[in-house]
């Protein structure tokens, strides 16, 4: 089951075309209760992770994140790191604004803690 969230001034588009394996997060991050919000996704990602596409890829495009929803987002990450564990063919894109140094050392940790590839892609304002 596939997941179109619109993007509010608290929440981030959230888009999924799982029979192709993408998923995409961009916007900014500050829900009044991330878990209720992110578990729509968390509950199809774990479904899709047990009978994955042939690749995945989860384009991540934030331009701010509350710490609640960092603990989302790695539940977010850690499903694609099964994924991995099953399809060489997956991908975690983060994306951030050129100047936004602390937006890309997130992507870095976030990195750092997973074994799944991530690709950074720095976007000119």
């Amino acid at each position: 089951m596939d997941i179109n969230i619109e993007a509010s001034s608290k929440t981030p588009l959230i888009k999924t075309n799982l029979a192709d394996g993408k998923v995409e997060i961009s916007g900014r991050s500050i829900p009044e209760n991330s878990i209720d919000f992110y578990k729509p996704l968390l509950d199809a990602l774990t479904h899709f992770a047990e009978n994955p596409s042939a690749s995945a890829e989860l384009n991540v495009y934030l331009d701010y994140f509350n710490t609640s929803s960092s603990k989302c987002l790695l539940d977010v990450f850690k499903l694609f790191e099964q994924v991995h564990a099953k399809n060489s063919s997956t991908v975690i894109v983060w994306k951030y604004d050129e100047d936004d140094e602390d937006m890309q050392e997130a992507g870095k940790d976030y990195q750092s803690i997973l074994n799944v590839p991530f690709r950074f892609e720095e976007i000119a304002e």
